[in-house]
């Protein structure tokens, strides 16, 4: 449906996009580690990790640059979720940055 909406707003969804994951942690050092594993990988997505002042949650925004296929959008949800499971960390959803 979001793919639906992006669409309807004339983003071109067949070509590459830096899409945003948000994986979130109750714990600080969790997500540290989290960053350091996921840095480690072929894919290498660019990390930035925050705090939410709203929720006091630990983020971390994993940026990767593809085009924005359903399948392919929750296949990266889970796969970086394989690596957040373990740490007591949880996948929040994808969003594209609007283009400036």
């Amino acid at each position: 449906e979001l793919l639906a909406d992006m669409a309807k707003a004339g983003i071109d969804l067949s070509q590459l996009h830096v899409i945003d994951f948000f994986i979130l942690f109750e714990q600080k050092p969790d997500a540290e580690k989290f960053e350091i594993e996921i840095a480690k990988d072929d894919l290498a997505p660019k990390t930035q990790l925050q705090k939410c002042s709203e929720t006091g949650v630990w983020e971390v925004i994993t940026s990767i640059k593809m085009v924005p296929e359903h399948t392919l959008l929750g296949q990266m949800e889970q796969y970086f979720e394989s690596f957040a499971n373990p740490l007591n960390g949880y996948g929040d959803g994808w969003g594209i940055m609007a283009e400036e």
